[in-house]
C-alpha cells in the first residue's frame, strides 16, 4: 500500500507542467527609427539624455497643424509614454521631442 501511494505521488509531481518564462519582445525606441506604425493606447519608448522637462508634440504631416502637445518631467535613460490616436483623423503624423529650450531631441513619423 505504501508503494502505491509513493508511486502515485511521484507520478503526480512528475506530471506537473513546468512554468516557462515568457519571452520579452525587444523594445524599439520610437526616435531610433524613421517611421513607426501605432495604435490607440500604445506605449512608446524613447531615451532621454538627462532628467528635466520635455515636450512631446504630435503634428499633422500634411497640414503642419499641432494636434497635441504634452509637457512632462523625464528621467535619464528609458522613458515610456502612451499615445492616443482615436480622435485624430490624419493617417500620418510627426512626433517631435523637445527640451525646455525648444531644442529638438528627436523627430519621427507615425502611421496611424
Amino acid at each position: 500500500m505504501k508503494k502505491i501511494i509513493l508511486i502515485s505521488l511521484i507520478l503526480l509531481v512528475g506530471c506537473v507542467k513546468p512554468e516557462l518564462p515568457l519571452p520579452v519582445p525587444p523594445v524599439t525606441y520610437v526616435f531610433d527609427v524613421k517611421e513607426s506604425k501605432v495604435t490607440n493606447g500604445q506605449d512608446i519608448y524613447f531615451k532621454l539624455p538627462s532628467a528635466g522637462t520635455y515636450t512631446l508634440t504630435l503634428i499633422d504631416k500634411e497640414s503642419g497643424q499641432v494636434l497635441s502637445r504634452e509637457r512632462f518631467i523625464g528621467k535619464v535613460g528609458e522613458n515610456i509614454k502612451k499615445i492616443y490616436t482615436n480622435s485624430i483623423e490624419s493617417q500620418y503624423l510627426y512626433l517631435v521631442l523637445e527640451d525646455v529650450t525648444k531644442t529638438e531631441i528627436g523627430k519621427t513619423t507615425l502611421i496611424k
